[in-house]
């Protein structure tokens, strides 16, 4: 799967890309908030891209002006995400680097991914989520048309330990339909 909007090319994680996702997934800002732990190394980030990132609906965000790949957005299928999702629903994840947060291109990365999923793919409904304090995520979704479902208390992140508490929104397609109207 290739996508493309204005600023971003969507396409799949290569590990010829494990140097460029270190330099962001290294940074404690990002990872821990999202429910993984930072990279410790260039290798460590190209064994992430073989076994997380190669799932067919991950992508690099990679930017058009400089063909970097500067962050990552997804869809999950029933239960492979973290979210209450039925057969024709999936669950979607996103980040991105530091030096670009605020920049918009996280939304612009969801909405195309939102269009993927529901024209292409025919979903009935995305679900997304975010951990307690984490602010930046909570705007995506808002931005991107997505509407406070449920918390869940004491979850646990797949890749980390302890427990959180994780807020979960939805869309349905009926719902981005009437926003794109």
């Amino acid at each position: 799967m290739v996508l493309e909007t204005e600023r971003l090319l969507l396409r799949p994680w290569q590990e010829s890309d494990a140097e460029a996702l270190y330099q962001y997934a290294k940074d404690p800002r990002v990872g821990p908030a999202a429910g993984w732990p930072p990279h410790t190394s260039v290798e460590n980030s190209r064994e992430v891209i073989r076994h997380v990132l190669s799932d067919p609906e991950n992508c690099a965000v990679v930017l058009k002006a400089t063909g970097e790949p500067v962050g990552s957005v997804g869809l999950m299928r029933s239960g492979s995400g973290t979210a209450p999702t039925e057969q024709d629903e999936a669950e979607i994840g996103y980040w991105i680097g530091v030096p670009y947060w605020g920049q918009g291109l996280i939304p612009e990365a969801v909405r195309e991914l939102q269009r993927y999923a529901f024209e292409e793919l025919g979903l009935r409904g995305i679900w997304c989520g975010y951990y307690e304090g984490n602010d930046k995520s909570r705007r995506v979704q808002e931005k991107c048309g997505f509407v406070y479902h449920h918390t869940a208390e004491n979850a646990r992140p797949r890749q980390m330990d302890g427990l959180r508490t994780e807020h979960f929104s939805y869309i349905s397609r009926e719902a981005w339909l009437a926003d794109r109207a």
